[in-house]
Formats: structure tokens, sequence, C-alpha cells
């Protein structure tokens, strides 16, 4: 797998995410003069944020929670199997599960505390989108269709960022600091394809060892003319 897969399934994702705030944006000014339908807009949209993070840590809460018990398992097999004998090692595995144990219990309160959190997030999310509804009820068909489409884009970004989070798990940190860099001055276009030998974002011919580089493993190939780094499949 070359260096700037990675970075290139990123990039997919980012574009289809600004293609989404580009359209909400357009939705959002021409809807822009009905006062209380943008108040109730926003207030979706942030109980949709705080609902998605509050999920996010429920989740991370859960996973060392679970982590946390096979780890008391595996050393009360360990203390009960009867493979130690040495009453110093046994002591020490005692210690270690009465550490483990009390560990349990804050990871335990953390996971409940999260779970409150990630329930009321989404009660309030359902609140805020009943709200609107009501809202959009009294509203004519002149705005039905972009509504539609506002609350398709939310769900639409919900999707992106919770699958921009799972791309963004294999780059390295400073090779996304680079890609980052380079979206914001090349407007939003930091990873280019070669296509028939040719950088497809600005044309240059590409000789043949800097294709090569843009599929080595470890190597990022930087187009000589644009400055994007370079993708070949």
């Amino acid at each position: 797998m070359s260096a700037s897969l990675g970075l290139y399934r990123l990039q997919q994702v980012d574009r289809q995410i600004d293609r989404a705030h580009t359209k909400l944006d357009t939705i959002h000014k021409t809807l822009e003069n009905d006062v209380e339908l943008r108040q109730s807009l926003e207030k979706v949209e942030k109980a949709q944020t705080e609902h998605f993070h509050a999920h996010h840590k429920l989740k991370s809460a859960t996973s060392e929670t679970e982590s946390q018990k096979i780890k008391i398992e595996q050393a009360e097999s360990s203390l009960y199997g009867g493979h130690v004998h040495n009453p110093k090692e046994l002591q020490d595995l005692q210690k270690d599960i009465a550490s483990l144990k009390k560990h349990m219990t804050t990871l335990e309160e953390r996971e409940l505390e999260a779970m409150v959190t990630a329930e009321t997030t989404e009660n309030e999310l359902q609140n805020a989108k009943t709200e609107l509804e009501l809202i959009q009820a009294r509203l004519g068909n002149e705005h039905r269709n972009l509504l539609e489409d506002q609350t398709s884009l939310m769900i639409e970004l919900e999707r992106l960022t919770e699958e921009r989070e799972a791309a963004l798990g294999p780059i390295e940190a400073n090779l996304l600091q680079t890609y980052e860099t380079l979206r914001q001055n090349k407007r939003g276009v930091a990873i280019a394809e070669i296509s028939d030998s040719a950088c497809v974002s600005c044309g240059t011919i590409l000789n043949a060892a800097l294709q090569q580089t843009a599929r080595s493993p470890k190597q990022l190939a930087i187009c000589p003319s644009c400055g994007r780094i370079l993708f070949a499949n």
C-alpha cells in the first residue's frame, strides 16, 4: 500500500464533507430570513454534534471497561488456576487484582456517566427535532424541499464524520499535518491523482521515477509544479 493511499481516502471523505457544508450554507442563506426557523436549525445541529461526541465517548468508555474485565479475568485465572505456587508471586497477583478492580470501579463510573450523558443528549436531540418539525409544519411548499435537503445533509454529515474518524486511524501524525497544511493552501485538494503519466490537478507530465515514488509505501511524491501529494493506483 502506498504512503499516499490513506491520505487519498481521507481526502475523498473530506471533499464529500466540504460539498455537504457548501450545500448547507446555501440552504441556510436561503432560509436565513426566517429567524425562528434558523434558530431551530442551529439548535438541532448543536444537539446532533453534542450527541455524536457523547455517543463516541460512551463507546470509548465501554471499550475500556470491557478491556479491564478481561485483564481481571486473566489475573484471577493465574491466581486460582494452580499454576503459581510461590507465596511472593501469589501475593503480588492478589495486589494486582485489587488494583485492577479498584481501577475497574473508576472505569464503570465513567461508563455510567457517559451513558447518562449520551441518553440526555439523545433526548435533547429528539426534542430539538420535534421542535423543528413543528416549525416546518407551518411552512408552505416554498421551503419544504430545502428543509428535506437540510435534514438529509445533516444525517450525511454525521455518517461522514464517523467515516473520517475511521480513515484517520492508520495515518501517521506527520503525514496528516502535511495533508492538512496542503488542504488549506490548495483550496481543499492536497492529493492529486496520476493519470496518463500526468498530475490530474495541474497537468504536469511526470517522469517514471516520480511515478514510482508515488507508489512507495514509505515515501510521498510531490508534484514539482503544483506541490500536491501524488497518488497512483
